[in-house]
């Protein structure tokens, strides 16, 4: 089974091409900055995070052209897929990268260092139409205040 799932920040603003032919598609290309955990505060000036490129395509790219910004912190799920190429001078070089199948925002509105706080707090699956809007009667700890007198059979959870 080739899944992999990663939580981290954008380094910088995805990069979005389109591909040519009859039918253009969208292709969008970001990395991932992904905290290695247990090395926090290492003194030996150690890389303490791993930097992922991520592809996304079509509609999900489209999602991160518009909405995604460096430092926003996300959530993505796709699978790992390996390459090579030959570069100008001949030598082979050996690619890595996430093909991506989901992604969404991991912070709410307006939290982490470097988002604009243009998001809405719901997750994303990659598609405008699918955001839902936020509650109109959420606490400041992100929780929705359930008014004095609802009865218990009334909430969808035990």
């Amino acid at each position: 089974m080739n899944k992999v799932v990663l939580m981290g920040r954008l380094t910088r603003d995805p990069e979005v091409r389109y591909s040519s032919g009859e039918k253009s598609m969208a292709i969008a290309r970001y990395t991932l900055a992904v905290d290695r955990r247990g090395r926090r505060g290492n003194s030996n000036g150690e890389q303490t995070a791993d930097f992922i490129p991520c592809v996304a395509f079509d509609r999900a790219a489209e999602f991160a052209e518009k909405y995604f910004r460096q430092g926003m912190r996300v959530l993505v799920s796709g699978r790992i897929q390996t390459g090579s190429y030959m570069n100008r001078e001949g030598q082979k070089v050996y690619t890595t990268e996430v093909i991506l199948e989901d992604q969404e925002f991991a912070d709410s509105k307006g939290a982490g260092n470097g988002g604009n706080g243009n998001y809405n707090s719901a997750p994303q699956t990659g598609y405008a139409e699918e955001r839902r809007p936020s509650p109109q009667n959420a606490s400041t700890e992100g929780f929705m205040n359930i008014p004095d007198g609802v009865e218990d059979e009334g909430l969808p959870f035990n």
